[in-house]
C-alpha cells in the first residue's frame, strides 16, 4: 500500500483490505505526538498507513478476533511502528484501554447490518462485513475514549449515514460530512463522517471528492483522479476543506 510504503501480511482466507483503510487513515487529521486509537483495526492495514504518513504517533489498536489482532501486531513490527493492539470487544474494551484517551479515534465499522445479507463463507471476513455490534455502540466507545476536543473519523456506506449521524448526536458535535463519488456525476457509494468531543460548530456537508478518472472502467487500468492518485500512492491526506472555527 501507499506505493510500497507499507507492507502487509493478510489471511488468505478471510478479510483482506482494499482502499478504505487507506482512505480512512488518509482522512484522519493526526500531528506528530498525537495518540490516535482505531476500533476494529483488523490486521493494522490503516494503523501502518497512517503511521507511515505521519511520523511520531502513538499508535494503538482494538480488535475483535485473535488472529486478526497478532497480524497486526506483526504489521506494525514490519513497518518500523511501534503500537499497542488489544484483543476485545468495543463495547466492553479491557481495562487497560477503558484508562487511556486519544487525540483521534476512527474506524470503518462493518458496512452492513447482520441478517439482511447473504453471509460470507469464512467466519472472519463475515464479521468485518457484518457484525452483531450497532453502529451506535461503535460511536459510544470512540466518544468515551476520545480526550475532550478531540476527533473521530468514520468511513461507511451511504445509505448508513442516516444511522451514523443519529448514533453521533448527543455524544459528538460540529459534525462534517465528506462523499466520496467513485466517478464525477455519480453519488457516493462512501462517505466520511468526522465529529468532535464537546464540538459546537454547526453541520458542514462538504462537496463530493473524486476517486476514479473518466467515466467508465478502462483497461488495461482504473486510473484515480489526480489527488487520489496522491492519496493512494504516495501517502497524502485527505483533507476536509478548511473553515470550521
Amino acid at each position: 500500500m501507499l506505493g510500497g510504503r507499507v507492507r502487509l501480511l493478510q489471511p488468505k482466507d478471510g478479510y483482506r483490505a482494499g482502499t478504505d483503510p487507506v482512505v480512512l487513515a488518509a482522512a484522519v487529521a493526526a500531528r506528530p505526538g498525537q495518540s490516535v486509537l482505531e476500533l476494529g483495526c483488523g490486521a493494522g492495514p490503516g494503523l501502518c498507513c497512517l503511521g507511515a504518513r505521519v511520523p511520531g504517533l502513538r499508535l494503538s489498536g482494538l480488535e475483535l478476533q485473535p488472529g486478526y489482532a497478532d497480524l497486526a501486531r506483526q504489521n506494525l513490527a514490519h513497518n518500523g511502528l511501534d503500537g499497542e493492539i488489544w484483543t476485545g470487544n468495543l463495547s466492553d474494551p479491557p481495562p487497560e484501554l477503558k484508562a487511556q484517551s486519544f487525540d483521534h479515534v476512527f474506524a470503518n465499522p462493518p458496512y452492513f447490518e447482520a441478517g439482511k445479507r447473504i453471509s460470507a463463507d469464512e467466519s472472519g471476513r463475515e464479521i468485518a462485513l457484518a457484525g452483531e455490534t450497532p453502529l451506535a455502540d461503535w460511536v459510544a466507545c470512540a466518544a468515551r475514549r476520545l480526550k475532550p476536543r478531540g476527533y473521530a473519523t468514520f468511513i461507511q456506506r451511504a445509505e448508513r449515514l442516516p444511522d451514523l449521524i443519529v448514533a453521533m448526536q448527543g455524544r459528538l458535535g460540529a459534525l462534517e460530512l465528506l462523499p466520496l463519488l467513485p466517478r464525477e456525476g455519480r453519488p457516493p457509494r462512501l462517505i466520511l463522517l468526522r465529529g468532535r468531543k464537546e464540538g459546537r460548530a454547526p453541520f458542514r456537508f462538504h462537496a463530493g471528492v473524486v476517486i476514479h478518472a473518466g467515466d467508465r472502467h478502462e483497461e488495461p487500468g482504473n486510473r484515480y483522479t489526480a489527488r487520489f492518485e496522491a492519496i493512494m500512492i504516495q501517502a497524502a491526506p485527505l483533507e476536509f476543506p478548511a473553515g470550521r472555527i
